[in-house]
């Protein structure tokens, strides 16, 4: 009896490729620090909150909209 081949390890989220956000998804969403209109960055795959200074991960696909997740805009950033 053989054993079925298991399945190549999925890279780790650091290194997985940037997935696309729906559109119809960022007409929704805001941020919940200020209520403002988010960006999408493709090449971080980060919403964007100009207003609060803040980048909120998208995690597996999904935004992580919590701001103790989000990372803190740099000066050159915003």
């Amino acid at each position: 009896m053989t054993e079925a081949p298991r399945p190549a390890p999925r890279p780790a989220p650091e290194t997985a490729p940037p997935t696309a956000v729906d559109p119809r998804l960022l007409e929704i969403l805001v941020c919940p620090v200020t209520r403002g209109a988010l960006e999408y960055d493709r090449t971080a795959n980060e919403l964007i909150s100009r207003s609060a200074r803040l980048a909120y991960p998208i995690r597996d696909g999904a935004p992580v909209m919590l701001p103790e997740e989000a990372r803190v805009l740099e000066e050159g950033e915003a």
